[in-house]
């Protein structure tokens, strides 16, 4: 197994969990390729082709040694320090093959932006129009791009090259993967309260298991009394979206939504659209969603060792009935 298989697996993968359903996702990539054979030479040579075949600008291929991948270490935010730890783990005997980061470095970083158009369609099909979802992106979009603009987006990718470890990272996919699992399982088992969403996240270990480090989900507008009838589980499409949206969710028939984290400015919009808002909490959603990405890897590739790192933590759900 080479890294370029994890790679590969993880865009397939993603694109089956997307929330706007494979088919769009194809459809994108379509669009994708015309987009390009309307640009100038000029523009094509900065082009990224691996856009062709993989709608998710935030994951990429950091480095490939080249070598054979038994063993890999996972995490959220995989820095020079933890590529430094693998190196000297592997001094140490400890066999570490190449590194699996969640939050994007490198190529999948500086562009991390664009795969946040993904976000109109998700709320199109909410019910939102989508010229309204369009428009609300737009602005949304340029204002988290000048914000990392200056960024140092390539620090642990030349970290990885000069310690030629393999290393990527899975960013929306494995948010694509928390997000059907659980709207899934929102839309299947239909909670009638807020404290029912909250039972339900308790029941899958890794917010059980961060609840227990202090990090437990936790009700940011609302109440446990408060009646449910359609949630609107908000993780995926690289970052928060604008923060005009949650009316117009609202006025579609959401009530409740459930996401990683909001800022003050959304918190604000989410209670004047009177919305149940619970926050399942960041690195506990993460890892739910690499779990799953992990477990689906696993059936189509074979078994590789996983050492846990940078806050991510390991619950596997092969052995379960999905």
């Amino acid at each position: 197994m080479k890294i370029t298989d994890l790679y590969k697996a993880a865009c397939t993968i993603g694109m089956q969990m997307d929330p706007r359903g494979e088919e769009e996702v194809k459809a994108y990539l379509k669009n994708t390729r015309k987009k390009y054979d309307a640009m100038t030479e000029k523009e094509k040579k900065f082009f990224d082709e691996e856009n062709f075949v993989n709608p998710y600008s935030d994951t990429r291929i950091n480095h490939d040694s080249g070598k054979d991948i038994k063993a890999v270490m996972v995490g959220i935010d995989m820095e020079v320090g933890e590529l430094v730890l693998i190196d000297r783990l592997n001094e140490k005997g400890i066999k570490i093959d190449a590194v699996i980061a969640h939050h994007p470095s490198g190529l999948g970083s500086a562009g991390f932006n664009d795969v946040m158009n993904m976000q109109a369609d998700i709320f199109n099909k909410f019910g939102v129009n989508i010229s309204v979802a369009e428009d609300l992106m737009g602005k949304r979009i340029t204002e988290v791009s000048e914000r990392f603009m200056p960024a140092n987006h390539y620090r642990a990718t030349d970290a990885a090259k000069l310690l030629n470890i393999s290393m990527m990272n899975m960013h929306t996919p494995c948010d694509n993967c928390v997000v059907t699992y659980l709207q899934d399982r929102f839309d299947k088992e239909k909670p009638k309260t807020v404290s029912d969403v909250m039972d339900m996240l308790y029941e899958e270990p890794e917010y059980s298991g961060f609840a227990k480090k202090s990090s437990p989900p936790v009700i940011l507008t609302g109440n446990k009394s408060r009646r449910v009838h359609r949630v609107f589980v908000d993780m995926t499409g690289g970052t928060e979206g604008p923060k005009e949206i949650y009316k117009q969710l609202s006025d579609k028939g959401v009530d409740t939504i459930v996401g990683m984290h909001f800022s003050a400015d959304h918190k604000k919009a989410i209670q004047e659209a009177q919305l149940n808002c619970v926050i399942a909490g960041h690195i506990s959603s993460d890892s739910l969603g690499i779990n799953v990405m992990l477990d689906r890897m696993m059936r189509k590739l074979g078994n590789f060792k996983v050492y846990e790192a940078s806050g991510f933590m390991r619950c596997e759900r092969n052995k379960k009935k999905k």
